[in-house]
């Protein structure tokens, strides 16, 4: 049986995978690419973890998961940009 967040999961594995084949079909750099494909991420990741928190809001797990998540993002953007 494949629960919510498994879709969301499978979600964001697809625009990663997604952004991936962007970068190497499509005349820009692989890293922007994948850059794209993060930001579609968090919009997953964003539903999942504020609009339907498998815990309650409250929860510090749930912040915690926010602020893991975009210290990625802002690492690859700065690879991305800067590098």
């Amino acid at each position: 049986m494949v629960d919510y967040y498994d879709k969301v999961i499978a979600g964001i594995a697809g625009s990663l995978l997604g952004g991936l084949l962007i970068g190497v079909v499509a005349p820009i750099a692989v890293q922007s690419g994948l850059f794209l494909g993060t930001l579609a991420a968090t919009l997953l990741v964003y539903d999942a973890v504020f609009r339907n928190p498998p815990v309650p809001a409250t929860d510090p797990r749930v912040a915690a998961a926010a602020i893991v998540w975009h210290a990625v993002l802002f690492s690859l953007a700065i690879a991305v940009f800067a590098g």
